[in-house]
């Protein structure tokens, strides 16, 4: 057995790639375009990483996807620096739901609602301003 990929549905592929890619700094591994299906899959990877991949699916007749129930629970990266992330992604106008407070751990939202958890790799960072006294926005 090996893992494949995990789907979500988005509302707008552009803001989404903009998210995923521009902001959370995934790649687009492959796309497909189908006119019979009216869909568009498109996969993403993180660097290097081809193995571990999300499918991001778009009906092109539109989806209701309420607050992220017919989506997913949360998707999880571990990043290089996770401060250099989350500026990166408030830069792009994300809102970070949850602050990297404890330079270990914080999460965001896509433009469909899904949460993203972004761990930092190895040992938490050393805790540092204007993360640390940052409080929680939303629902994360």
């Amino acid at each position: 057995m090996k893992y494949l990929h995990t789907m979500v549905r988005v509302n707008d592929i552009d803001k989404s790639l903009e998210f995923y890619c521009g902001g959370l700094g995934l790649e687009e591994v492959r796309r497909i375009d189908s006119e019979q299906g009216r869909f568009t899959l498109v996969f993403l990877a993180a660097p290097g990483d081809s193995d571990a991949q999300i499918e991001m699916t778009y009906n092109w007749d539109g989806d209701n996807l309420g607050e992220g129930s017919r989506n997913f629970g949360h998707l999880a990266y571990a990043v290089e620096d996770i401060y250099e992330t989350c500026q990166k992604l408030k830069d792009n106008g994300v809102v970070i739901n949850r602050p990297p407070r404890d330079g270990h751990m914080a999460f965001v939202r896509s433009p469909d609602n899904i949460s993203i958890e972004i761990l930092q790799e190895g040992d938490a960072k050393p805790s540092m301003e204007p993360w640390a006294s940052m409080e929680n926005t939303g629902e994360w």
